[in-house]
Parts: structure tokens; sequence; C-alpha cells
């Protein structure tokens, strides 16, 4: 389950893609002729997959069992055989180590203060920013009221996918709480790609493939995402139904920290919404800064 986050698998963690990828196809999907006879494995078989590439079986068998490396352009050629999406071929050149050499940084990771001047002055468009393990590193107040009082969490417990597989609140938040919850397994497993030796994120990931048969199924799946941008709808408990665009902007002073913001449509009842529990984290706000008489 785990040896994708072990010292010295990067390559059998790309193997593993390889497979999950090429049995999500059919010979019908990628143009090849079906001879009628039952296959024995689900997908194309790896001599399928070699053959589009133009590459000898043997060589992709090798790949695929980590005893070897790839090039780029063979890289390029596979992830168009297997009809990768863009995110998925970022993690296949991130799983071969063509994107360059990371400095590992095993340090606490400090806000960007610009990041942090920029939460400070939204004051009706909940924010946070997210570091590497998709940790959540601060936020601002109509964020804690949105989704959860960080504040009231450990530090080494603001993690996003923790958060969503571990905070039964989650799962009456978010509308549709499978998506979100998938979706923020594929963004971690994209983290992996990059930090496969973090010792933080083979404890989380250990920890909630342990408490959760979801978060291990979906783990085992492979899927991949970056932090981009899309739509969630959550049920607030305060103002109720928040239709909601997402967008991620990435800090050019550290590459590993991302501005996560939520904004609703212009006139939108969730605009409406979204203003009410401004001024109503406001008050709490207030309430919790009053010194007690």
């Amino acid at each position: 389950m785990l040896g994708s986050m072990i010292s010295n698998v990067p390559l059998n963690e790309l193997g593993e893609f390889l497979k999950k990828r090429r049995s999500k196809l059919s010979p019908r999907t990628v143009d090849l002729p079906e001879n009628g006879r039952p296959r024995r494995v689900a997908g194309l078989r790896r001599e399928e997959v070699a053959q589009l590439a133009s590459i000898s079986t043997d060589y992709y068998t090798r790949l695929e069992q980590g005893c070897t490396q790839a090039s780029a352009p063979v890289l390029d050629i596979l992830a168009r055989v297997l009809h990768l999406d863009d995110d998925e071929r970022g993690y296949l050149f991130q799983l071969a180590g063509k994107t360059g050499t990371r400095t590992r940084r095993r340090g606490r990771q400090q806000v960007q203060p610009q990041l942090r001047r920029v939460l400070d002055d939204l004051t009706f468009t909940p924010a946070i920013v997210q570091g590497r393990r998709v940790d959540i590193l601060a936020w601002n107040a109509l964020a804690a009221v949105l989704v959860t009082d960080f504040s009231r969490l450990p530090e080494k417990h603001r993690n996003y996918p923790r958060i969503i597989f571990t905070d039964p609140a989650m799962r009456g938040l978010h509308a549709d709480w499978r998506t979100s919850a998938r979706l923020a397994v594929a963004q971690l497993r994209m983290e992996a790609a990059q930090y496969s030796e973090d010792p933080h994120l083979i404890e989380l990931v250990g920890e909630l493939s342990t408490r959760d048969r979801q978060f291990a199924r979906w783990w085992g799946g492979q899927r991949v995402a970056a932090r981009t941008a899309g739509t969630t709808t959550l049920n607030h408990p305060v103002v109720g139904e928040l239709i909601l665009g997402w967008d991620t902007l990435t800090a050019n002073t550290d590459s590993d920290q991302h501005l996560t913001v939520w904004a609703a449509e212009p006139g939108s009842p969730s605009q409406e919404r979204l203003r009410i529990l401004s001024s109503w984290a406001a008050d709490e706000n207030l309430s919790a800064s009053q010194p007690l008489i």
C-alpha cells in the first residue's frame, strides 16, 4: 500500500502508475483490433503498449518492473499512448525524475509574508494558504467559519486531506463529500511524487489508510490532480447552501505555497450568503476578543 512512500522506490511507483493507466484502456480505445479471445488482464497488455509507443516489449516491461529509467521523449510518447491528462502527464514525469532536482526541505514551513498580507486584506473572500503535503499554513477569518476553526486543531493536524477524512462535520458540509475527498487524495498523491521520502507524508498516508477504507482504496487507484481550480457546493450550518468557485495561486517566492480562494458568482444568492457569513464571522471574532468582565 505504501510502497510509493519508501526510499529507493520511485521507479516501482512509476511502474505501478503505468500498470494502472493501461488497465483503464481497451484495444478499442486505442484503435487496436480485438481478436475475441478472453484477456487475462484488464486493459491493455504490455506488448500492446510497447507496440503503440514503438518501443520493445522487453524495454517497457523493465520500465514497469522498475529495472530501468525512461527518457523524456519515451515518457512523452507513453503519456499520449495511455491517454494521460495534463496532471497525470506531469505526475509521470515527476515519478521519473524528469522535472528537475528539488531541494528536500525538512524544516517547518512558514507562510510567506506577502501571502499573509493578502489573507488579512480579504474580508469577503475565504482563503487559505497550503504548503507541502497540502498542509494548511494560514487562513483568514472567513475561511475559519466557512470550513472549520483551524486554530482549534493541533498544528500537525492542520492538513486538508486529514480534515476531510477525520472530521465528521466535513461529510455534512460538502454536498458531494465523495468527490471532494477523492480530489483531496489525488492532490496528496501528486505531492507524494515530489516528496516520496518525507516522513510526515509517510505517516499521514499510513494513518489515513488505516483509519479509512475509502482513502486506502482511492490512494491505490493512482489518480492524481494538481491544485488548480474548480467548483464546490457547501451546505453551511449558518447560511445554508453555498455554490462557490475556487482557484489556486502559487507564490513566486516559494512554489510549495499556494493561496486558495473561494468566491461566488456576482449577484447570486451564494454571494449574498457569503457576505452574511462574513458579517457573522466578524461578530464572532469581535466577541472572542472582548475581555471577560
